[in-house]
């Protein structure tokens, strides 16, 4: 899948954080129209109102939903693919990750025919990893494109893969998504 230009590159960083967020506390900031979420790995959000979530991701990846007629969405990001059952069940594995970002999306009065994703990060930060088709980033994307096919829902943009990190901002009432490679 050819990546769509439904995001944008940044010029400047964002520098406004905030929220009640999936997993721990986040500094925050409140701006003109909305807040600004910072998401650390492990992490999800989603919200009805206005607001922008960013993050920093390497071969993390972040899963950003939204419901374009009802304007509501959130995003995750999460380290590793699978939870494979044994230990407690973390927002740090994708399998985990994407569901519950399904249904903090739902919860917030989404309707999940109308989700719509948009997948970031998968990059090959690690040098002596490059040589590998089949990374720690790549199986993350994978796992993301599998569940969001398995739950019906489309990814309309992505920008995966690749040896750079990314700056993510994405704002949950527009599904709007700037990314700057670092």
């Amino acid at each position: 899948m050819k990546p769509m230009p439904a995001f944008r590159t940044l010029a400047a960083p964002e520098a406004r954080l905030t929220g009640a967020v999936e997993g721990a506390a986040v500094a925050h900031h409140e701006g003109g129209e909305g807040s600004t979420i910072y998401l650390h790995p492990g992490q999800i959000f989603a919200s009805a109102e206005p607001c922008a979530v960013t993050t920093i991701l390497g071969s993390c990846v972040a899963v950003c939903l939204w419901d374009p007629h009802l304007r509501v969405g959130g995003a995750n990001h999460f380290l590793l693919p699978d939870w494979a059952g044994n230990g407690h069940s973390s927002a740090r594995f994708g399998n985990v990750a994407i569901e519950r970002l399904i249904e903090k999306v739902v919860a917030l009065g989404g309707k999940r025919e109308n989700l719509q994703a948009k997948l970031f990060g998968g990059a090959c930060v690690i040098e002596a990893f490059r040589d590998r088709e089949n990374h720690l980033g790549m199986k993350n994307v994978q796992v993301a494109r599998r569940l969001l096919e398995k739950g019906g829902i489309p990814v309309i943009a992505e920008d995966v893969g690749g040896r750079q990190g990314r700056k993510l901002i994405f704002h949950v009432n527009d599904g709007t998504a700037w990314v700057r490679r670092l």
